[in-house]
């Protein structure tokens, strides 16, 4: 349930803010979905359009049939409800109605919501209170149903355990006969032999070994260089397994990280953060059959980054989605685990921001120094969060790099960045100058996610402040992904 500083419901608090433009695309589930809503955000084919004070918009969309699709949305999740078939969420509707509520102050008036989207806004608080009840700790007064029988679950974990066992011998006997017959063997091979491999790690219950195998099948075709490709991937899932193999060996903090890289689910600790967190980011990846969701995130005072993971079945997008830019005031439990920055959402107080602060950014050699120690720790990881200050993007024989406009170092654009429209937005935001650049730092190259303007710009009447690293508090997130 979303409450105030105070502890009152958020009906009762002050009014939700009104999202840009930006921040509106940004929950688009694709482009498809962007182009759509776009088309969508004028007051043309909307009717009994509306907002109030606690975060609700609602309207009636006309389309290709007799009756208008009903759409409502939430901004203190967000949350979406739309009569059309759409499975995406939010889909084009939610998101040209909230387009037009960006567009202007008195593009919908504010009123208080129908019948329709009462009803439905009503049913969403009702389960919050009741899963707030639900996580009450035990003792608390309506606390649900005790704890599952932990016997049960070490059984449960124990026989997982030894089916994971079995399919990490079979994988090194895999990688054994790969090296000793030559790496030449796997592009004669084809995609075939790692894609059985990788169903006896579905059934061996270890799904992140079961990805891992199927990026090696994908290597032989990946274009000059790909025998040292191979045999790195190769070296890391041969130490995956034996550290999965050893895992009793390990510290604490490693061993859990293994379990989760092998596929097992993390598990949260038992202290929350509360704090007033950035959204920094957010985007879709495919994983197989499924979307995956990720959602970075700042915490202003405890200067944590934290990742939001969430996954939407085939043909339907994540439901958890954030705006980005805005500030949340809210809790988040972490994960455990060397390395790792996943946490899991709490409960949210008072109402968005629509704007604060950026991280604290550092130089080019401190992000490689970060996501060095970060390896330390976890030797599989593809990338760190880290906060650029002080970045020019400058063309290069291969494509961009993010220059440090007081230095010598550089680093380069991430291929899968150099594609994306978004690059061309970070040069113009730029115009030649120094800005700062959250993006994940990595083996590949730096992948630029949202960029904040200069802090001081000639003529725009700023003050100076004393830190010339510093950017003003109500500077804007532009999204780069």
């Amino acid at each position: 349930m979303l409450l105030t500083d105070g502890g009152e419901p958020l009906s009762a608090a002050a009014a939700a803010v009104r999202w840009t433009v930006e921040q509106v695309l940004a929950l688009a589930p694709d482009d498809a979905s962007r182009k759509a809503g776009n088309r969508l955000g004028s007051a043309g084919p909307w009717s009994d359009t509306g907002w109030d004070g606690p975060g609700a918009v609602w309207g009636l969309c006309r389309g290709s049939g007799s009756k208008p699709y009903r759409t409502v949305v939430d901004t203190t999740g967000p949350a979406y409800k739309c009569s059309c078939p759409s499975r995406k969420f939010p889909c084009k509707h939610a998101l040209g109605l909230l387009l037009l509520r960006a567009s202007a102050e008195e593009a919908l008036p504010a009123a208080d919501p129908p019948d329709w989207a009462g009803e439905w806004l009503e049913g969403r608080r009702r389960r919050a209170e009741a899963a707030e009840v639900r996580e009450r700790p035990e003792g608390a007064e309506g606390t649900a149903a005790g704890p599952a029988d932990p016997a049960a679950a070490r059984r449960r974990a124990e026989r997982r355990a030894g089916r994971i066992g079995g399919g990490v011998q079979e994988l090194e006997r895999r990688l054994t006969d790969l090296v000793r017959g030559g790496l030449a063997a796997a592009e004669q091979s084809g995609y075939g032999l790692w894609e059985e491999t990788a169903a006896r790690m579905v059934d061996a219950q270890a799904p992140g070994l079961a990805g891992r195998v199927r990026e090696l099948g994908a290597i032989p075709a990946s274009g000059p260089g790909w025998p040292v490709r191979l045999l790195e991937e190769c070296a890391l899932l041969h130490l995956l397994d034996r550290g999965w193999l050893g895992i009793d060996r390990l510290p604490p903090a490693l061993a859990a990280t293994v379990r989760t890289r092998v596929g097992l689910p993390a598990t949260a600790e038992d202290l929350p953060v509360r704090d007033h967190w950035l959204v920094l980011a957010q985007y879709d990846t495919p994983e197989g059959k499924i979307v995956a969701r990720r959602i970075w995130l700042y915490g202003r005072e405890s200067g944590r980054t934290a990742l939001l993971l969430s996954f939407g079945a085939a043909g339907r997008s994540p439901g958890q989605a954030l705006p980005v830019g805005v500030t949340l005031d809210a809790e988040l439990t972490p994960h455990r685990g060397s390395g790792q920055l996943r946490a899991e959402p709490g409960p949210q107080f008072g109402t968005p921001v629509p704007t604060g602060p950026p991280p604290p950014g550092v130089t080019v050699a401190g992000a490689i120094a970060a996501y060095g120690r970060a390896l330390g720790d976890d030797p599989w990881l593809e990338s760190w969060p880290v906060t650029l200050r002080d970045v020019i993007p400058v063309p290069s024989e291969d494509g961009w790099q993010l220059a440090d406009a007081e230095g010598d170092s550089a680093l380069p654009v991430a291929p899968a960045a150099l594609s994306r429209p978004a690059l061309w937005k970070l040069v113009a935001l730029s115009g030649g100058g120094p800005l700062t650049v959250f993006g994940e730092c990595g083996h590949r190259g730096f992948d630029p996610l949202a960029a904040w303007a200069p802090a001081v710009r000639e003529g725009a009447g700023a003050t100076v402040a004393d830190d010339p690293h510093a950017l003003p508090a109500n500077a804007e997130t532009v999204p780069l992904i």
